[in-house]
């Protein structure tokens, strides 16, 4: 079965930022995304989202969950939001980078392909944290030739992001900065691991 005869099924795991807390439009990154991903037939795109979750919660939870949404007539994905969550509760890297690890070497071992979008700035103050973060994870996706969309050194010193977190509550996105995530994703292999044609989003 050739990319593309079958319909699209993404199962987006993460936590309150797959959800889209804070946009007022109540989109989130995942929604923009899926608004301009040019599939032949509508996306199912379901969000299972645990807010302040972290990798060792989603990796407990994960299969469990998106087994119950799989279909054998469907392309079945998976995608990964990482958030900041294991800073805060001060997990090690080591452990963080493993949690991925195993959410990935499982999808691999049953044929889901996987795409991971890491953790965006937050707080200032976890901005050194959360770049190492960022770094171990992609590093962890990179070795098992994943896609990841590294979404905090981008968006770090973005005036847009800082403006859009300091309108809110200083640490969740809203409008704008839910389309900024959303750019960075259908802008760093979105289309090409889906196999579709590149609309120019």
């Amino acid at each position: 079965m050739r990319v593309g005869e079958l319909p699209l099924r993404l199962a987006v795991i993460g936590d309150e930022l797959v959800a889209g807390v804070g946009d007022p439009k109540g989109l989130g990154w995942v929604g923009r995304v899926v608004a301009r991903t040019p599939a032949a037939e509508p996306v199912t795109a379901l969000t299972l989202a645990v807010p302040g979750e972290t990798s060792t919660g989603l990796g407990a939870r994960w299969e469990a969950e998106v087994d119950r949404r799989l279909s054998p007539e469907a392309d079945n994905r998976l995608v990964i939001g990482l958030g900041r969550a294991d800073v805060a509760a001060g997990l090690s890297l080591a452990r963080s980078r493993l949690n991925l690890a195993n959410v990935l070497d499982v999808a691999e071992q049953r044929r889901i392909p996987a795409f991971v979008v890491g953790p965006p700035p937050g707080a200032v103050a976890d901005g050194d944290k959360l770049a190492e973060l960022s770094a171990a994870y992609a590093d962890v996706a990179t070795r098992r030739r994943v896609p990841y969309v590294d979404t905090f050194a981008p968006l770090a010193t973005h005036d847009q992001w800082l403006s859009d977190l300091a309108s809110g509550d200083g640490v969740l996105p809203r409008q704008a900065g839910y389309g900024l995530i959303a750019w960075l994703v259908l802008h760093t292999g979105w289309h090409a691991w889906l196999g579709l044609p590149d609309d120019g989003a």
